[in-house]
């Protein structure tokens, strides 16, 4: 403890002799960091040097953070508490000690000091609050400093020391994170502790209608404890009803311009009020004041707010009196509206208000999600050298991760619950129930529309239902669903209709092609002047039937005693009488070529027919 005596009259900065001071203190085992014992017994020496140190201070009649010989630690001259706790506080703040040992002084501190020489404390806390604000401190203290500040603001009195509250509760505020649990009220607990106490029975010579004002403050039980309301229907009727009054006192009684500019609303002191009077004989007064009807309206605006917010069961009201809330609040917003001075203004501000406070209580009931991120570190580049890529055992990271499953779970590939190909009637189920309009489902939801579903139907389809994807070119995708999952209506409406218009398709083919084979026969047939004999006989053929032989017997004659010695004149005349019945023939071909023609084209009968006809 000596050591320590010193060092605290030791001028300089702490870094250049605290980490000595503790090794000659202690001895620890090791250089640089205590262990658990050894912080221990460290804490016990520096909370009995304070606690003398502060003893010391009260005897001398000296304030507890000037007390001792000034000693200069090359900013500004401190007393020798101070300059123990900025001792204590570097090593904290260097991990030479454990990091909770300077919170724990600084409660030891609060407690043992006056409410006079606390606020003295308190400004070396906030001086100090960016360093106590380190993680690593902050981690290991933040319990002990909330603790300490709680304890500050029961003993401060809410009306006397009304700013050392404030500096207490912002710098909570300021220390602790916004996503911190410990600083919300998480539970929604009201301070039914602060009760409106107001005249019960009217006194002697009252002029003012006591009932009202019985009425007006009644309300101040409900708006601190707003959760009274849901459960009691009884409850409920009872504050709509007084607050009905009120509400109507308001409307037949509006405010001037006159009686709302006697108020300076720039004024910081017209806005500051903790609780108004509660006399009977300020009534009139009261009423005629712009802040008070605003102080009631916007409690009104702020119970229904909560009564409205959704999420608990014993907050569930029937609809009649959400209704009955709507209607309130309207009014109530409209009486702030046309309230002067700067109605609008004021309730615009009021909704952005309570705007926020929905958004707080709907991040409490999600479980304080973190607001904050963490700042994304960025890595410098190595100057000498390019960084290598990794290198993947199966080229790349993410087939690299598959074999890593693979080794891991060798059972996975054989699985029985793997995704496998699902059966081809179950696959294309869902297209052909578009296909029923009796499902009354729209063109554009279905199945057929999706390019990714009909790309792997067909797949599966040219896999598992060969029939089915040939159908593909005439029918469509919808040709490729399987008969026995289309429902009947649909088959025989769709699939009766493509064959009629097939049969005529394969009709007309037949007809082009037989007028193709009459063509080549047609160009095939050779001149008449090589079938001299051949147009003899047709000419034969068509005689009569009864002459037809003898013709064939008279022509066998001629020409096997014929004059062997004709002139060329009898060639001649041969040639040119086989050359008549040779046009002949060709004029009854084709008379019988367009018999036949228009009998293929009419369809009445068979091409054979009518070139018998003809013939």
């Amino acid at each position: 403890m000596d050591l320590f005596r010193k060092a605290i009259l030791h001028p300089g900065p702490p870094q250049d002799f605290a980490l000595q001071t503790v090794q000659q203190a202690i001895k620890p085992q090791k250089q640089v960091k205590l262990v658990q014992d050894e912080n221990q017994l460290l804490e016990n020496i520096l909370r009995t040097l304070l606690q003398e140190l502060v003893s010391a201070a009260v005897q001398s009649g000296e304030e507890i953070m000037q007390y001792g010989q000034p000693i200069d630690d090359g900013d500004i001259c401190r007393g020798q508490i101070p300059r123990l706790l900025d001792i204590v506080l570097y090593l904290c703040e260097k991990e030479h000690i454990e990091g909770g040992m300077i919170f724990q002084l600084l409660e030891d501190l609060n407690e043992m000091s006056t409410m006079r020489n606390c606020k003295d404390v308190f400004g070396y806390i906030e001086s100090k609050q960016d360093i106590l604000g380190k993680p690593e401190l902050f981690a290991r203290g933040k319990l002990v400093m909330l603790r300490t500040c709680n304890q500050l603001l029961r003993r401060l009195s809410k009306a006397n020391d009304v700013v050392f509250c404030g500096r207490i509760i912002m710098f909570l505020a300021h220390f602790f994170p916004l996503s911190e649990r410990s600083a919300v009220n998480i539970k929604g607990v009201f301070n039914t502790s602060n009760e409106t106490k107001y005249e019960k029975e009217a006194p002697d010579g009252s002029s003012i209608d006591f009932n009202f004002y019985k009425t007006i403050w009644s309300l101040q039980e409900f708006f601190s404890n707003p959760g009274s309301l849901t459960p009691a229907l009884t409850k409920w009727q009872k504050f709509s009803s007084s607050l009905t009054v009120v509400l109507n006192t308001f409307e037949a009684q509006p405010l001037s311009d006159e009686e709302g500019s006697a108020i300076n609303l720039e004024d910081e002191g017209s806005n500051f009020s903790i609780k108004y009077l509660t006399s009977s004989n300020l009534m009139g007064l009261e009423l005629k004041d712009p802040s008070f009807r605003r102080h009631v309206l916007v409690q009104c605006l702020i119970l229904f707010d909560y009564l409205k917010a959704p999420g608990k069961n014993d907050k569930d009201m029937p609809s009649d009196t959400l209704e009955e809330i709507k209607t309130c609040e309207e009014r109530a917003k409209k009486l702030l509206e046309m309230m002067p001075p700067k109605g609008k203004e004021f309730l615009h501000s009021i909704e952005h208000i309570l705007e926020r406070e929905r958004n707080w209580v709907w991040w409490k009931r999600d479980g304080c999600p973190p607001f904050e991120k963490q700042p994304i570190e960025k890595k410098l580049a190595q100057e000498t050298g390019r960084k290598r890529r990794p290198r993947w055992r199966m080229g790349n990271k993410e087939l690299s991760q598959l074999w890593k499953w693979a080794d891991q779970n060798p059972n996975a590939l054989t699985d029985p619950e793997r995704v496998g190909t699902p059966a081809i009637m179950d696959y294309w189920k869902p297209l052909a129930e578009d296909m029923d309009e009796s499902a009354g489902i729209e063109e554009e939801y279905h199945h057929k529309n999706n390019r990714v579903y009909c790309w792997k139907g067909l797949r599966f389809s040219a896999r598992q239902d060969l029939e089915g994807f040939s159908r593909f070119t005439e029918h469509g995708i919808e040709g490729v669903v399987p008969l026995e999952i289309l429902p009947a209506e649909v088959r025989s409406k769709k699939y009766q209709a493509k064959q009629a218009d097939r049969s005529k398709r394969a009709k007309k083919d037949d007809t082009r092609g037989s007028l193709q084979q009459v063509e080549e026969s047609q160009s095939a047939t050779p001149p008449a002047n090589e079938i001299d004999m051949d147009g003899s006989r047709n000419e034969n053929e068509g005689s009569g039937a009864g002459g037809e032989s003898d013709g064939m017997m008279a022509l066998s004659v001629d020409v096997s005693q014929g004059d062997t010695t004709a002139t060329p004149d009898e060639h001649q005349k041969q040639s040119s009488d086989g050359d008549g019945d040779g046009d002949g023939l060709e004029a009854g071909q084709i008379e019988a070529e367009v018999g036949m023609n228009n009998t293929i084209v009419d369809g009445e009968m068979d091409a054979e027919v009518d070139l018998d006809v003809v013939a």
